[in-house]
């Protein structure tokens, strides 16, 4: 009888542990509010709708989120914990969450409090730097290049689209298509721009100078010369991968936007004096692959 009681007791307690582990399992997770009193904690990050944990100190947060201080423009000035970088947010490196820019808190990259780029947001989104919150991308648009398109479109005509999709033999034969993606440096156009007879740059044998402008925008700024740029590529008919021919003088790299976010690159070109067209394909590593039908 007397074993069978010490059993029953140690069945609740081992219930009672389940429950605490679960109730501390729920409040490390961000609860949706509109005011203070809908937190546990009491204190509602209003601008994103989350509930945040109080503290006195940095050692009442997570890791993740350890800096503990009042929140920046929130009415209640009670000290919250607060996210400081992705990376904390990541310290296993099992997880690829990103600091809400507005949250504060460690979550999942394109939620409506998270974003810092369009490449946080999901496809059809981008990022309201402003807010940071992701938003339903434009649809229609002034100008060239991302203009307000999502990350990964362009302006044509007024109009967001997706660049041309590849059908050229050079992306047909390219075996690394795994370099390409949706995130890198997206080539939105490509345009022939000169040709001239230059033996000097080029050769007797290919004495023809093709001169190819090749326009990007980035999530990331680009470099301020060519000769600090990297991952782009020149994809022959075969297949092979080679970095293109930019010259270093004036007007052949050119840099433009707030954030150094687009570029006109002039790659070189050199056939023989008899030929007429050359079909080319470019890419960033990362980023979408340009066919293009040179003709000249």
């Amino acid at each position: 009888m007397q074993l069978r009681k010490m059993m029953m007791m140690l069945a609740a307690v081992s219930t009672m542990s389940l429950a605490l582990t679960a109730c501390g399992d729920d409040a490390t997770t961000a609860e949706t509010c509109s005011s203070d009193t809908d937190c546990a904690s009491g204190f509602c990050n209003t601008a994103a709708s989350v509930c945040m944990e109080t503290c006195e100190s940095a050692s009442d947060c997570p890791d993740t989120e350890k800096e503990c201080a009042p929140l920046a423009g929130a009415t209640n000035t009670a000290k919250v914990c607060q996210c400081k970088t992705n990376q904390l947010c990541n310290e296993d490196d099992s997880t690829s969450l990103v600091c809400g820019t507005v949250s504060k808190r460690c979550e999942e990259p394109g939620t409506a409090t998270g974003c810092t780029k369009d490449a946080d947001c999901s496809s059809g989104n981008t990022c309201d730097t402003a807010s940071g919150q992701c938003k339903p991308a434009a649809t229609t648009c002034t100008g060239e290049g991302k203009a307000t398109c999502a990350y990964g479109s362009a302006c044509y005509n007024s109009t967001c689209a997706a660049p041309p999709a590849p059908t050229c033999e050079n992306y047909n034969n390219f075996s690394n298509k795994a370099a390409l993606g949706t995130t890198g440096p997206i080539i939105f156009k490509v345009a022939t721009t000169s040709t001239t007879t230059d033996t000097a740059f080029c050769g007797a044998s290919t004495p023809k100078r093709v001169k190819i402008t090749i326009s990007a925008y980035s999530s990331s700024p680009f470099p301020a010369t060519s000769a600090e740029l990297n991952g782009l590529f020149y994809v022959l008919v075969n297949g092979t991968a080679q970095a293109p021919s930019i010259s270093s003088s004036a007007g052949n790299y050119t840099v433009t936007g707030t954030n150094r976010e687009r570029a006109d690159i002039v790659a070189n070109l050199c056939v023989a004096s008899t030929s007429t067209t050359t079909s080319l394909g470019y890419y960033f590593t990362g980023g979408n692959f340009y066919c293009f039908q040179s003709s000249y």
